[in-house]
């Protein structure tokens, strides 16, 4: 029997918690027999031939979002070449954050959101504290906190570079956290609670943020799968940040291109991601 061959998308420069994402994969791929290696997903010389190749899973491309544009082009020719996942329509759909739109559209509950396209013009901004953030970034990129009208030269800087979004502060977000919930298959699987450092408000380790163990509760799952019925197509994988506003959960992100799923904290899961995947074939 031919052993397939799967490609785990990744980064040419990677941090240790992707390295060891990648990694734990990779060992389940090849203790199932698979032809597995990870590579960047943005190396000319080595995609060329991955037309190849059975199955390419983005996993650990965290820098897409500095360039969308180059990032979705190459995941539509993969699409036409090989198998996907997520697939090409869930990238598309999940790379600009105006799909939190759609989901306050659809009845979920969301972080109240505005959007301004890049260029136009809008209201002036109030005194009330706000978050500031670029409609299309990861990691904290570009994120602002503090009163809207000190915050409008920012707006207008970040304006001239692409699509912004407004949300009001989550208080809780300092005292609770923010809650990540993940899904592999068709079963939830595992959730965190990232914390952020003293006086900070960026939950990420790369900012000073902690993880801790989190149950999830049956709201929480309730809000994420409600949200996750909003994918355009079906999921291998997914992950669902959730924060908690008048006592509620309600959705901050939705996670589905390239989610740092935690496996470095349940590597036994690392099992059940390849089982999701090798389903696709």
């Amino acid at each position: 029997m031919i052993k397939p061959t799967v490609i785990i998308a990744s980064t040419q420069e990677r941090s240790e918690s992707a390295e060891s994402e990648n990694l734990l994969l990779l060992a389940a791929l090849t203790e199932r027999g698979v032809n597995a290696r990870v590579e960047a997903w943005d190396a000319p010389e080595k995609v060329a031939g991955w037309s190849t190749v059975d199955l390419v899973t983005v996993r650990t491309a965290w820098d897409y979002t500095w360039r969308r544009d180059e990032f979705l082009a190459w995941a539509k020719h993969m699409d036409a070449v090989t198998v996907l996942q997520n697939p090409l329509a869930v990238m598309e759909w999940n790379s600009h954050k105006r799909y939190l739109v759609e989901l306050t559209r659809a009845g979920i509950p969301v972080v109240p959101t505005t959007f301004i396209h890049a260029g136009s013009p809008h209201d002036p901004l109030g005194p009330d504290p706000v978050v500031m953030k670029p409609a299309v970034a990861a990691g904290g990129r570009g994120a602002y906190l503090g009163p809207g009208r000190d915050l409008e030269g920012t707006l207008a800087d970040l304006l001239s570079k692409g699509d912004v979004l407004i949300q009001p502060v989550v208080e809780s977000i300092a005292t609770e956290g923010e809650i990540s919930l993940v899904k592999i298959g068709n079963k939830w699987s595992h959730s965190v609670r990232k914390v952020p450092a003293a006086g900070g408000f960026l939950v990420q380790e790369s900012h000073g943020g902690r993880l801790e163990e989190h149950k999830a509760t049956t709201r929480e799952l309730e809000v994420a799968e409600s949200a996750l019925a909003c994918s355009p197509a079906p999921v291998h994988a997914a992950r669902v940040d959730l924060v908690r506003m008048n006592g509620e959960p309600v959705v901050m992100e939705l996670e589905l291109i390239e989610p740092d799923l935690f496996l470095r904290r349940s590597p036994r899961e690392a099992d059940r991601l390849t089982d999701a995947l090798l389903a696709n074939l």
